[in-house]
This record gives C-alpha cells, structure tokens and sequence, in this order.
C-alpha cells in the first residue's frame, strides 16, 4: 500500500511560480515511479510529468505542455515528490494529483491516487 498526499496548490498570476509537493507514505519509496496529472473541466486529463528511479539514477518524463517550464524531482530523506512550475499560464488551472504505481511511469493511470490540489492561474 501507498498512499499520497499533495500540497503547494493556490491562486496564482499569470507568469508566476508554484511548487506542488507529494508526500508519499510508503517504505518502498524508491520502487514507485511517481507522477503528476491534471484534470480541469472540460479537458481531458493529462499527464503532467513522471519520475522513476532505474539503478539508482532519476529518470524524468514531461507532456510538451510542461517542457521547460515544469521541473519534477524527488528528495529520498523526506519521501517527497516535488513539481516546480514556473511561467504558469491560465491553461495550466487544473486539479493536479499525486499518483505512485511500481516502477513504470506507464502503469500510472492505474495506480494510487491523491486526493489533488487545486491550481488556479489568473490572467
């Protein structure tokens, strides 16, 4: 069992920074692949970012949309998944969750869910 809880979200302006942390509870924390994805009203829900350990070394994933704006990372000591999000854009309002499945970013849409933090940009 794992279970996720996201914090960091808020009101933003445009242009502006957000960091959204992911506390995991788990004891396996370097056997899950943990990822972001987002869900806003009548949008299809998209995978933000992924990272996954493979032989000790970090490996990272981005939708296109997040590329060169978003920054994932993962800090060991404290079991916390970090997404940095700069240049926010109104598009990126959403619910963004938390969500671990073992190993592969790709078995993620069938892993374990937070709970979500809402992210609201202003124009």
């Amino acid at each position: 069992e794992v279970q996720l809880v996201e914090s960091g979200g808020g009101l933003v302006k445009a242009g502006g920074s957000l960091r959204l942390s992911c506390l995991v509870s788990t004891f396996r924390f370097d056997d899950y692949a943990i990822g972001w994805f987002r869900q806003a009203p009548g949008k299809e829900r998209e995978r933000v970012s992924c990272i996954a350990n493979s032989d000790g070394f970090d490996l990272t994933e981005y939708a296109d949309s997040a590329k060169g704006r978003f920054t994932i990372s993962r800090d060991t000591a404290s079991n916390t998944v970090y997404l940095q999000m700069s240049g926010l854009k109104p598009e990126d309002t959403a619910v963004y969750y938390c969500v671990a499945a073992r190993y592969f970013c790709d078995r993620l849409p069938n892993g374990s869910w937070g709970r979500g933090t809402l992210v609201t940009v202003s124009s």
